[in-house]
């Protein structure tokens, strides 16, 4: 049954809460008032369509999703599809409406037929993929802006004649290549020194966003340096008019000609915009504890993509940095979200006239921080570390949203690991059928008497592979976990194969359980799933002296720790 948290979180609802969650949505507002301003121009698009979607959409996200600490609005990861759309001479803004709202249609449609857990389906690895590749897009598309460049189309390049910049990457080096005679000094000075101080500013403080800071130096230095000294960058006033208002509703076009046209577009968009939303959802929960709904979410999310188009804004989802800003400020529930979007429209009704002053060339520096940040260049070098084959999904996920399409990554990249992973179920079979376990070869063989556990150890068995389609196990586990429960063993006899998703998956057990004071306890790991526990560092997050070869063993230690606590 829908229901939105923001109901279940108005119960006991109290003044302390209250100005927690005021301050912490004044504090996200304000790092999310530059990221929607830079975000719409990255996609092609006029500023204020950033503002009305984190106003719009960053008030239905939290009004009617599943999360508590939630924070929606225009995101990095839509740039590249929302600029391939309105750059589109069949589609443009229009067209980019339609699909908005079909996506959201889609998304409600996901939210009520219960099948928000399907995205749990999708492979760390590709997730991991497609978002450095949307990075590496989004840092691209920032160069000309970044160093002042003036392309003068038409520009003639390997044969090929490019009338205005195109959205692929190889077209934008090509240009970016072309046009190096008219970079602009000042212009690339400005945003090296406002990149560098968006690294070290954090480092400094932490109360005022950094992002904040730089537009604000960096607005009023060009003020100073123009005046005095005639020096001119590119300003978001040159190219856009910035409104002190919300524009009056307006229904998209819904003919079938227009429907059948942005029907892909429409599912890219959907697809995007659930996974990236219940990916923050996962996050806030391992930073809160808390539990989000999967399904409520995409409901929420389904109606906020569809008001933002009628409102003359952009697709939106779910976003990981402000959620975090939100929770890292004191964020209890969606009334902080809330407060956000209402403080975007104060902002933008009394103080967006002077946006038009910001020059390009900081925004730019503030995408490419943005840009380094989605890489996830520690998740990346740990997964390189691992099995070759969550290598190659990586690899061809990433290659394929850079060089081709982002609408087609995920497909593909999904395409790929399940053939991988059937190979490799194969393999095993074949290989480690009756073969003892790396531990049990070295430390001797398993009991299989009856097992008299104590009341507060609860054994789990996890039987056949962990692997991206079976961490919800996991999470079974520490959901049934009351407070009595002070030890859990994860007997792992019969798992043969474990990935990088499994491996995500300990991870956050481990987590959950340390918020409840509960150790794990691993038992019977075979060697493909040791290896990799040691390869990844995960033996001694857990810790050596709680993996054993057996459930003797096991229950031994766990005798030890209830004895100690």
């Amino acid at each position: 049954m829908y229901k939105p948290e923001l109901l279940a979180s108005i119960k006991g609802y109290n003044s302390k809460k209250f100005f927690q969650d005021f301050t912490a949505g004044i504090i996200v507002a304000i790092v999310a008032l530059p990221l929607s301003i830079a975000f719409a121009i990255a996609s092609g698009c006029s500023p204020e369509t950033g503002l009305y979607t984190a106003i719009i959409a960053g008030y239905c996200i939290s009004a009617f999703g599943g999360t508590k600490v939630q924070i929606g609005g225009p995101t990095g990861a839509f740039t590249v599809i929302i600029y391939a759309i309105v750059n589109n001479p069949n589609l443009g803004f229009a067209g980019l409406a339609t699909a908005t709202v079909l996506a959201g249609i889609m998304l409600i449609l996901l939210g009520a037929f219960k099948l928000g857990g399907l995205v749990k389906f999708i492979p760390y690895t590709i997730v991991v993929g497609f978002t450095a590749g949307i990075a590496v897009t989004i840092a691209t598309g920032q160069i000309g802006d970044f160093f002042g460049l003036s392309p003068q189309f038409p520009i003639v390049a390997f044969g090929s004649v490019y009338e205005k910049m195109p959205g692929t990457f190889v077209g934008k080096i090509l240009i970016y290549a072309n046009s190096l005679s008219s970079i602009n000094i000042y212009s690339f000075l400005m945003a090296l020194v406002s990149l560098i101080l968006l690294f070290v500013l954090p480092k400094f403080t932490k109360k005022i966003p950094a992002s904040l800071i730089v537009i604000a130096l960096a607005t009023l230095a060009n003020l100073f340096i123009d005046h005095f000294f005639n020096l001119k960058t590119t300003l978001i006033g040159d190219l856009y008019k910035i409104p002190d208002s919300l524009p009056k509703p307006m229904l998209p076009d819904f003919s079938i000609n227009t429907i059948k046209t942005v029907f892909p577009s429409a599912i890219s968009i959907a697809l995007l915009a659930a996974i990236e939303s219940l990916l923050s959802a996962v996050v806030a929960d391992g930073m809160t504890g808390s539990k989000h709904d999967s399904n409520n979410e995409l409901i929420g999310q389904g109606i906020a993509n569809i008001f933002s188009p009628i409102f003359g804004g952009l697709p939106a989802t779910g976003a990981i940095a402000r959620t975090a800003t939100n929770i890292n400020n004191g964020g209890k529930t969606p009334i902080a979200g809330i407060v956000h979007a209402l403080t975007l429209l104060f902002i933008m009704i009394f103080f967006g006239k002077y946006v038009q002053y910001i020059p390009l060339a900081s925004l730019a520096a503030i995408l490419i921080q943005v840009a380094w940040n989605m890489a996830g260049l520690r998740a990346i070098r740990s997964l390189l570390k691992g099995q070759k084959s969550d290598t190659a999904v990586l690899l061809v996920t990433f290659l394929i949203t850079v060089f081709i399409d982002l609408t087609y990554a995920i497909g593909i990249g999904l395409v790929f690991a399940a053939f991988l992973f059937i190979k490799k179920m194969i393999d095993l079979s074949t290989v480690s059928l009756g073969s003892p376990s790396l531990a049990e070869g070295l430390n001797g063989e398993g009991s299989t008497q009856e097992l008299t556990l104590p009341k507060q150890v609860l054994v789990y068995e996890i039987d056949g592979p962990l692997f991206f389609g079976t961490v919800r196990k996991f999470e079974y586990a520490t959901e049934v976990a009351d407070a009595d429960i002070k030890v859990i063993i994860f007997r792992m006899k019969n798992t043969l194969y474990l990935d990088a998703g499994g491996i995500i998956a300990l991870e956050q057990v481990k987590n959950a359980c340390d918020r409840k004071d509960i150790t794990i306890i691993l038992s019977g790991l075979h060697k493909q799933p040791y290896l990799l526990c040691k390869k990844m560092g995960i033996v001694e997050i857990i810790g050596r002296e709680n993996i054993f070869a057996n459930i003797d063993s096991a229950l031994k230690r766990a005798d030890e720790i209830l004895t100690s606590k």
